[in-house]
């Protein structure tokens, strides 16, 4: 059997939804997992084939999934396991940015991380260090995985007839597709975050040692 002949039983695979749930959450903690990819190609490949109930499907997968593995993290950051405390470090001003809004808008602060390179570990992970209750977690979880969802879902719809001709080709639209977006929301971000930095430096000067920092 050969590459392409593989994917192509992957992506129709009736086992694929249920395997999606356990990748995108483990997503949540290992962020260098390819769920984007594969889901994003599981729409494309069922919508090249008019599967509209396999859509459905990978719409459920998708949003437990999300679901499922941000409450992972949750957890994990409350325990302020090594595992998230260091990419929360890493994030820099991503993470600052997060912590500083969570307590007072937590839905604006995981709606907009999820599309930042590993925001949803930051994200999640935060909400579980400053104490964000579950019963207020959960509803914010659900808003920003139906967001992300979303993205794919129009992603995939769009990548739909160039998995018709070659589930492989696909695959690799689909990963380009992943880290072109994902990039391109970081520099909106970075540069969103330096704006903000030089208004405030603007308007209070006294506090420019602060924002800098």
């Amino acid at each position: 059997m050969d590459v392409v002949s593989i994917c192509t039983v992957v992506l129709h695979s009736p086992w694929l939804p249920l395997a999606l749930v356990v990748l995108v959450a483990l997503d949540a903690p290992f962020p260098m997992l390819p769920s984007e990819t594969i889901l994003m190609t599981g729409y494309a490949a069922a919508f090249a084939d008019r599967d509209f109930g396999a859509v459905a499907l990978l719409i459920l997968a998708a949003l437990l999934g999300c679901v499922l593995g941000d409450l992972l993290v949750h957890t994990l950051g409350r325990t302020s396991t090594r595992l998230v405390a260091r990419h929360v470090e890493r994030a820099g001003p991503v993470a600052q940015w997060v912590t500083s809004t969570m307590l007072t808008r937590p839905l604006v602060a995981l709606v907009a991380a999820r599309f930042v390179p590993s925001g949803r570990l930051v994200s999640t992970a935060i909400a579980g260090r400053v104490g964000l209750s579950v019963r207020r977690f959960v509803p914010c979880s659900l808003a920003s995985s139906s967001a992300w969802g979303v993205y794919m879902l129009v992603a995939g719809l769009l990548l739909g007839p160039v998995v018709a001709d070659s589930p492989l080709v696909g695959l690799a639209v689909g990963a380009g597709m992943a880290t072109v977006t994902a990039s391109a929301f970081g520099i909106y971000y970075r540069l969103r975050m330096r704006r903000l930095r030089r208004e405030a430096l603007a308007a209070e000067p006294g506090t420019a040692d602060f924002v800098a920092a």
